[in-house]
């Protein structure tokens, strides 16, 4: 039988797998079905509406600060003033202006695909990204655990090829649920832009930043993925992928950044990993070292971008090492 079918085979029967893509995607449909129910279209009804709200609330204000000031000045002719209450001009008492009264923020909420549809990227990456880490630790880390690796490798003694086909196999079902999820969630939420708010803005250029974010999306499921396994099959349980990257997020990143504070390191921000996942999904980030300019009055603090090509290498150069250490450790370890 062919390995990388029957490895496609062995994925697709994971319950764990299954039953966590199913939940994940159910929780996607969800999210775009609340989406699409917690939007409306703003038409001329609305405005009208939001306009006559504004004007109540305009003149409830200027009922208010006009009686305020009557009753300051009463209090002030009648030699009893309240400094706690009243300031010593009772004309300082400001009548409120109409214009502070925008009836914007009276418009129902409405979908707005341009601005409103990269940050659901954000949702997507972060679940899809977790999901197949953990699939992936999982699709490797069972097979030690249980002694199926074992039992293949007498079968199949090429070790390397043996490790390498799972994780082909494992990207292979990443994308194939990611590729069509990503199409899919992007179509739900132009359908909510279409009924439930508005696609204005929408040029070329503007689908072209939505395909390349998508894209980005994309790679980050299949490194993830392919760290999640590489870490397990380093330690040779799911465990070990899913403790090493909570100890990186926690311990890592907080030892980091104490270092970067007690050292008075420059942009103490470019420690952090958050900082690398905005510079990926966004393209690019601006970084401020604040403490350059501190107690100096009129500095300019310096400024430094990140851009994904920064997160690329350096994600590139993370999927590369787990993966040679995993190859590694398995051609050299002993498989009992």
């Amino acid at each position: 039988m062919n390995l990388y079918r029957a490895e496609l085979r062995r994925l697709g029967k994971r319950r764990f797998v299954r039953y966590l893509v199913a939940a994940a995607l159910l929780v996607l449909v969800a999210i775009a079905v609340g989406t699409f129910l917690g939007n409306q279209k703003i038409g001329p009804a609305a405005f009208a509406e939001a306009e006559r709200t504004a004007e109540a609330e305009y003149r409830a204000g200027v009922e208010w600060a006009e009686q305020w000031r009557a009753e300051c000045e009463r209090s002030q002719s009648s030699g009893a003033a309240d400094a706690n209450r009243f300031p010593p001009n009772c004309a300082d008492i400001m009548v409120p202006t109409r214009d502070m009264y925008p009836a914007e923020q009276h418009l129902p909420a409405t979908f707005t695909f341009h601005s409103q549809f990269p940050a659901t990227l954000y949702i997507f990456a972060t679940l899809t990204t977790l999901v197949f880490f953990a699939a992936g630790a999982s699709f490797i880390g069972a097979e030690w655990t249980s002694g199926g690796m074992m039992n293949l490798l007498l079968w199949r003694p090429r070790r390397l090829r043996v490790l390498f086909t799972k994780l082909a196999a494992l990207l292979t079902g990443a994308l194939a649920v990611t590729v069509p999820a990503v199409l899919l969630w992007t179509a739900a939420h132009w359908a909510t832009a279409v009924w439930r708010g508005s696609t204005a803005e929408m040029t070329a250029g503007a689908w072209r930043s939505v395909a390349l974010t998508e894209l980005r999306v994309v790679v980050l499921v299949v490194a993830a993925a392919t760290v999640g396994f590489g870490l397990a099959a380093i330690g040779r349980h799911t465990a070990l992928a899913l403790g090493g990257v909570l100890a990186v997020l926690v311990l890592g990143q907080s030892g980091l950044s104490f270092l970067a504070d007690v050292t008075d390191a420059t942009f103490v921000e470019a420690w952090l990993l958050p900082v690398y996942w905005i510079a990926w999904m966004d393209s690019s980030i601006e970084l401020t070292d604040w403490q350059a300019c501190a107690g100096q009055p009129g500095c300019v603090p310096p400024t430094m971008e990140l851009t994904w090509i920064h997160t690329g290498v350096l994600m590139a150069a993370v999927v590369l090492l787990v993966s040679a250490v995993a190859a590694w450790t398995v051609r050299r370890r002993d498989v009992s």
